[in-house]
């Protein structure tokens, strides 16, 4: 049976369930066509690739001078205003965790990230005087567990959850992968889902209609992303849609970062780039937290790329197309800003795994004081 007999003999509820995020059998059909034809050039960013140039890199505002005095300002004004949003990447399961839905695991103890996360939401409204909508682009294994968590607090609009979108694994061959039941396999398409699935979700229109500028991304585990007046006063500062926070790389650091591509600048992963480019050009990263303009992430159209990615499902092997967050940078100029990655000011702390969690939990616990979120978090 081909691969469209097999999309035309799904069950209609699986293929109800999948429509309703974001599933196209015509673009599953597409990519099927392409495997096994030239992923790495296909994967490889094509064209003319270079280091950012000078002044693509601008540092943050430094605690203690009149320009951070005047963007914390800028930035305050803002969330008194109503102009900002906070959406958290909440769709992992922290399977280097045991297996769990990451949001829900203790980042302090008794205080998963969820709970810190909320406790940040709570300290922002405090200093707007009023709301401070957060939402969270959850996937098909995380929504249930945090809608539960989240219970009664949830809200359409200042509080709210939306799913990324899913697609089915293929075989190497092109025909649907089954699991060990027999049935298809689905998977998450990537961050990159987040401007279609917060479009679908209605929510970024509404927070617009209601006078909303800006809409800060950040992933769950990393606390150090918190929403910060003064990053937010630079980027209202330079009028532009998109500021991207980097770090300097440090050791052995590996993840996708700035260049410029056919002469624009751009995010790209590492394995986009082409064959013989060093990446230790380039020495920071991109630490996945965007702050872009409402408007302009509402209304953004572009062709985005979906890579192909080989995963081990037990012994046998899948094939899956994923888009990535960064690439928002090909739609929209970015403005890339080095933020701290260590000390009381860091906004990188990232957590992948649980002895990582333990050698974090000190710094963690440092900025959520500084920040806030232990005054304003649920008791343990």
């Amino acid at each position: 049976m081909n691969l469209r007999d097999q999309l035309a003999a799904l069950p209609p509820s699986l293929l109800a369930r999948l429509a309703a995020r974001g599933f196209e059998p015509a673009q599953l059909e597409a990519w099927a066509a392409m495997i096994g034809k030239d992923r790495d050039h296909r994967n490889r960013l094509p064209g003319t690739v270079e280091p950012p140039h000078a002044g693509d890199v601008l540092d943050a505002p430094i605690a203690g001078t009149a320009e951070h005095a005047e963007c914390r300002a800028r930035g305050e004004e803002a969330l008194a205003r109503g102009e900002v949003a906070l959406c958290v990447l909440a769709g992992g399961m922290a399977t280097r965790m045991g297996g769990v839905v990451k949001a829900l695991v203790d980042a302090l103890p008794g205080l998963s990230f969820l709970d810190l996360r909320l406790a940040e939401n709570a300290h922002l409204a405090r200093i707007a005087g009023k709301p401070v909508p957060l939402w969270m682009m959850t996937s098909e294994a995380t929504e249930g567990p945090i809608r539960a968590a989240l219970g009664a607090r949830l809200d359409a609009d200042n509080l709210a959850t939306f799913e990324q979108f899913v697609s089915l694994r293929l075989t190497p061959e092109g025909a649907l992968f089954l699991d060990d039941e027999g049935h298809p396999s689905v998977y998450s398409t990537g961050h990159g889902d987040l401007p279609d699935a917060l479009r679908q979700s209605g929510l970024c229109e509404r927070f617009v209609a209601r006078g909303g500028k800006t809409v800060w991304i950040a992933n769950i585990d990393n606390l150090g992303a918190t929403v910060d007046p003064a990053v937010l006063g630079f980027h209202l500062a330079h009028r532009g849609d998109l500021t991207v926070e980097l770090v300097d790389k440090v050791g052995s650091d590996r993840g996708g970062g700035p260049v410029r591509w056919n002469g624009r600048p751009l995010i790209t992963e590492e394995f986009r780039l082409p064959v013989g480019f060093d990446p230790a050009q380039v020495p920071v990263f991109n630490t996945n937290t965007f702050l872009v303009g409402a408007e302009a992430l509402a209304s953004l159209s572009m062709k985005w790329t979906y890579v192909e990615v080989e995963k081990k499902i037990g012994d046998r092997r899948a094939v899956q197309f994923e888009r990535i967050l960064g690439e928002l940078t090909a739609g929209l100029e970015p403005r890339f800003l080095r933020v701290p990655r260590s000390g009381p000011g860091s906004r990188f702390l990232p957590v992948k795994d649980l002895p990582e969690l333990e050698k974090r939990r000190p710094e963690i616990e440092l900025i959520a004081r500084e920040r806030g979120m232990l005054s304003t978090a649920p008791a343990a």
